[in-house]
């Protein structure tokens, strides 16, 4: 039954047949065959089925609640009695903002030090996204902003604050000034992240605060597409301190204060609100709360 449940947790999310027998590493008709034998064993149709999947049938989004419980469950249950057998061992996935990419080390280093049998997979995701896998059971664990849009009812761990600064090169045309306020920024050339990324979203509702919102030239859901813009010194950017200080200590980029006001967004470890959590989910909540990071 949790293999069967496993297969029907891959097929809501993946929503395609193909997609979801590769991603639990079986054959398609053995996949619609487990599907089968579930609708038979719960007497009730899952899947409206046609040439291909056309969604799951109001019973079906019902089992899938339950599905997300029980294989939870059973997944916490595994790896507790793994953990008692040999200690600490296993698989982490995380989804990560990509502007806090640069600073999961912090988090995921000290975690590694203290657990090296476990191994971490980490992948570059919309805050959007991080909260549909962590639903999903795709995601053990995500790093997202914390104070921006609803979580819903999650576990969370602050990590670090964001503010933001404007990050351009050293020939890129400025007042000299030591900051910036966000009218200014507004009025500049800029590279900013797309739409669906909560960061954007962040700093179009404080360009639009000045009156005059930001209509951005260039852009993209990559940090790095975004430097490599920046550097051509046509275009600057809006970026995390954090973030912008890696490129701008190597002295190819500025990376100046944005004030008036200087805003800062709260960003933190989130995982499932379920008790209990797996060992290694635990261990890594632990981790979390051991960091003490300052304001940036």
């Amino acid at each position: 039954m949790i293999d069967k449940l496993e297969m029907f947790i891959a097929l809501a999310r993946e929503r395609h047949f193909g997609r979801a027998a590769e991603a639990c590493g079986v054959a398609q008709p053995t996949l619609s065959s487990a599907i089968r034998q579930l609708e038979d064993q719960l007497g009730v149709q899952l899947v409206f089925r046609g040439s291909r999947f056309q969604g799951l049938t109001p019973e079906g989004a019902r089992v899938l609640d339950w599905a997300r419980r029980i294989v939870g469950d059973a997944r916490a249950l595994r790896d507790e009695m793994r953990s008692a057998r040999s200690g600490l061992s296993g698989n982490l996935t995380l989804g990560v903002i990509p502007t806090a990419v640069p600073m999961v080390a912090d988090l995921t280093a000290p975690f590694l030090e203290r657990h090296p049998a476990v191994h971490v997979r980490i992948l570059s995701r919309t805050s959007t996204e991080i909260l549909s896998g962590i639903e999903s059971l795709e995601f053990d664990a995500g790093i997202t902003y914390l104070d921006n849009e609803p979580l819903g009812r999650v576990t969370q761990v602050p990590l670090y604050a964001e503010s933001y600064r404007l990050v351009c090169a050293p020939t890129f045309p400025l007042p000299e000034t030591g900051s910036l306020g966000w009218d200014e920024v507004a009025r500049l050339p800029l590279c900013l992240l797309t739409a669906d990324m909560q960061n954007r979203r962040i700093v179009n509702q404080h360009l639009a605060g000045t009156g005059a919102p930001a209509s951005p030239s260039v852009e993209s859901n990559s940090t790095l597409t975004l430097f490599a813009h920046v550097m051509t010194g046509r275009w600057a950017s809006v970026l995390p301190k954090k973030l912008a200080d890696l490129f701008a200590g190597t002295g190819r980029l500025r990376a100046i204060p944005i004030v008036g006001p200087e805003v800062s967004h709260e960003v933190g470890l989130i995982a499932a609100y379920r008790e209990p959590h797996t060992p290694i989910l635990t261990a890594l909540i632990e981790a979390a709360r051991r960091l003490e990071e300052p304001a940036g």
